[in-house]
């Protein structure tokens, strides 16, 4: 399992999640994907994406940087569903 970093901040939606299905199709299954955004609408848009694609949302908080969310993909031993 892998953990990967995307530094989505200074773009604005939809570009934050598009950049987060990016790095899905590179990941595999299992593992954690990172995402940093500071776009408003991202903390709602990354619930509703986690529940769409069957992945876990393992942490979602935000501070003065804007949101961090830490997403475990499914599949290989991972507590996410399928997708």
């Amino acid at each position: 399992m892998s953990q990967h970093r995307i530094d989505a901040r200074g773009m604005k939606c939809p570009r934050p999640i598009v950049e987060l299905a990016k790095a899905r199709r590179r990941a595999a299954p299992g593992d954690v994907l990172e995402i940093r955004a500071d776009d408003l609408a991202f903390d709602r848009d990354v619930v509703a994406w986690c529940e769409t694609t069957g992945c876990e949302l393992l942490e979602l908080r935000r501070d003065v940087e804007g949101a961090r969310a830490t997403i475990q993909l499914p599949g290989a031993g991972g507590s996410g569903g399928g997708a």
